[in-house]
């Protein structure tokens, strides 16, 4: 299909434009503020598909809402009809156009046309009242306080939370792209008379701030955040995407010493901790044994030998282990364990430990793993 975008360098276009180009299947025109008149015209004449989501939500003065909201939307409905073109639209309101107040009235003006169009010409149309959108290439003090939360705390500036408990309904922009390409293909979920965007959440402000505020320490501890709530896997996203690009990098902590080196990666509260262990050719390392802590280990360069022995005595147990065949090799508890380098290159081993390592309680007893023939 040939699809008009109006607005389509703003936050919620250039999510949805970079998709669909991504995708290769349709023919694009992006309008926006300063497109010719001529142009939309044309491309009004030549689309088979209109996603509008022009608007204005921060004028200077009240007028430009329904300049913004209404006038710019039934101008592009009357270049359809001029051009005897009239083809489904897709509307981007908002749940403010339940409201008494300019913005919502002016929302709630250009649903309205667009259902007369609708009516008028018995063609499809889609009107999706979105909450409160965020996500990467959002505007801040513009778009969302999410966006104004998250550029200012990634460049250590303060923010302002008048009501921490003030209720706050959020929408992921990838799940208001998502909506919005299911009125292309016809999956669109409609509710009286209402496209519906599914995965909104409900929170606060508060909520939202200190979340967003706890970024930079975790990303200084190399903490990996609770992507399992949703809310903080996609406010850590769009936090990420507001970082100056000369703070993309962190410093690690490295132990080294004549045998090796070893490097805590990651850190987390409910999935453990993930590092990185170098060992010089001959070298062993481990030789020790835990109660509940347990480990993954995989070499990923370089050649080795994991042996282990039950901490109750026995035989010796080995695994071969190397980079160009990369395996997990699992430490169980109760097993003392040990990794050799047999090879002449360093041996680079990944490990993951199912907690963070706490020196209060290292769970770590010393044991040569050997055969202690019992």
């Amino acid at each position: 299909m040939k699809i008009l975008i109006t607005g389509a360098a703003g936050f919620f276009g250039k999510n949805l434009v970079t998709t669909l180009l991504f995708q290769g299947e349709h023919v694009l025109f992006q309008a926006d503020v300063d497109t010719p008149e001529a142009l939309l015209k044309a491309c009004c004449g030549d689309c088979d598909f209109v996603i509008h989501l022009a608007g204005v939500n921060r004028p200077k003065e009240e007028e430009e809402f329904f300049l913004g909201n209404r006038d710019a939307l039934t101008k592009v409905l009357s270049y359809l009809e001029e051009a005897e073109n009239p083809v489904p639209v897709v509307l981007s309101s908002s749940i403010q156009a339940a409201l008494e107040n300019p913005y919502g009235k002016s929302k709630l003006a250009g649903e309205e046309c667009l259902r007369a169009y609708g009516e008028k010409h018995n063609v499809p149309v889609y009107i999706f009242r979105f909450p409160n959108l965020f996500g990467k290439w959002s505007k801040p003090n513009y778009n969302s306080a999410v966006a104004t939360f998250c550029h200012n705390v990634a460049r250590g500036l303060p923010i302002t939370v008048n009501d921490p408990a003030a209720p706050l309904t959020l929408l992921y922009i990838d799940h208001a792209v998502a909506a919005v390409l299911s009125c292309l293909d016809g999956t669109v979920e409609v509710e009286e008379g209402f496209a519906i965007a599914s995965g909104a959440i409900q929170t606060t402000v508060g909520r939202v701030a200190d979340i967003i505020s706890a970024f930079p320490g975790q990303r200084e501890r190399a903490d990996v955040t609770n992507v399992g709530d949703p809310l903080v896997n996609q406010l850590y996203a769009t936090y990420l995407s507001f970082l100056p690009p000369e703070d993309f990098a962190r410093p690690l902590v490295r132990h080294a010493d004549h045998r090796g080196s070893f490097t805590e990666l990651l850190h987390s509260p409910d999935r453990g901790q993930v590092s990185i262990n170098v060992s010089k050719p001959g070298i062993t390392k481990g030789n020790h044994w835990h109660h509940t802590k347990n480990e993954k280990f995989i070499v990923v360069s370089g050649e080795g030998l994991i042996r282990f022995v039950s901490a109750l005595g026995g035989p010796v147990y080995e695994y071969r282990v190397s980079g160009e065949e990369p395996q997990v090799v699992d430490i169980p508890t109760g097993y003392s364990h040990s990794i050799v380098n047999v090879g002449d290159t360093d041996l680079v081993t990944i490990m993951w430990a199912n907690e963070c390592f706490d020196p209060s309680r290292p769970d770590t007893i010393p044991m040569e793993v050997k055969d202690y023939g019992n």
